[in-house]
């Protein structure tokens, strides 16, 4: 059987059959599931693979040895960071589905904390890396599903924040990336700012410093001045100004209606306002 087959077989299964099947065959299942996180096949990839890994992981059918596993080897340079900064080619699979696999794993180990500490560390370290690197914007890809690894990235950032053992002395670089997110040269239009702003949220809701989410606003905006001074008014100005004010727009509705950051909210008003103006 193919492992599309093997799949396919395995979603129609009780908990007590994948139970079996699982102390039977899991090492080999893992393996071709990883083997194939990228494939350009969409319903292979996103309705077999990626939710079986979930389901997996939901009803503790992944055993702490092989969780350590996949963790390892999703946020490894074949996988998370697999021929990062492309921009059209079919890697962005691997690496936009890989950052979905670690942000389920992290969520799980958030509950049982398992995984090795030293791997965490490592991982806690480069996390900004990914929407720092990655350069395919695409949301869906024609014949080939959704890629849309700047949502997946900004789902890996705040599950990370999320996690027990993330220690907010990693949050800046988290912060350099989502600063520059915006600069991509595109403007999204597959609320990718939606799934961004949960960056801020998750730093807010650990008691991340609102003074330093202030800054790092104000350091958005002089991005403007920047790139004037540099550059001029080029397209990619246009691209840049007209996304993050879509983000900072996004960030601050929800602040709004969910009443936190107030100092937060005032910043963004005022620089949103500013720039809005200068656009007339």
């Amino acid at each position: 059987m193919t492992i599309k087959e093997t799949l396919q077989s395995f979603s129609t299964m009780t908990l007590t059959e994948r139970q079996t099947f699982m102390s039977q065959h899991s090492d080999w299942l893992l393996q071709e599931m990883l083997t194939h996180i990228g494939t350009v096949d969409a319903e292979l990839r996103d309705q077999y693979i990626y939710r079986t890994f979930i389901d997996l992981l939901s009803d503790n059918l992944v055993n702490p040895q092989q969780l350590q596993f996949l963790f390892d080897t999703a946020t490894s340079d074949d996988f998370l960071y697999l021929q990062i900064g492309e921009k059209t080619t079919d890697s962005v699979f691997t690496r936009s589905f890989s950052a979905l696999l670690v942000a389920g794993i992290l969520a799980k180990d958030a509950e049982l904390l398992i995984l090795n500490d030293d791997s965490l560390q490592i991982f806690f370290k480069k996390i900004g890396r990914y929407l720092l690197l990655e350069q395919d914007t695409r949301g869906f890809v024609p014949d080939k599903g959704w890629a849309h690894s700047i949502a997946h990235g900004a789902d890996l950032a705040s599950t990370t924040i999320k996690h027990p053992k993330f220690d907010l002395q990693y949050a800046p670089s988290i912060l350099h990336a989502l600063k520059l997110v915006t600069w991509k040269d595109t403007v999204y239009v597959n609320d990718e700012e939606e799934r961004l702003i949960n960056i801020v949220n998750a730093l807010l809701n650990q008691n991340y410093s609102e003074e330093a989410l202030i800054e790092f606003v104000e350091q958005v905006f002089d991005k403007f001045e920047m790139h004037l001074m540099m550059q001029g008014y080029n397209e990619s100005f246009f691209s840049g100004r007209t996304c993050t004010l879509n983000f900072m727009k996004t960030l601050y509705f929800f602040l709004k209606m969910n009443n936190k950051a107030p100092q937060l909210q005032n910043a963004i008003y005022g620089q949103v306002a500013k720039w809005l103006k200068l656009g007339d």
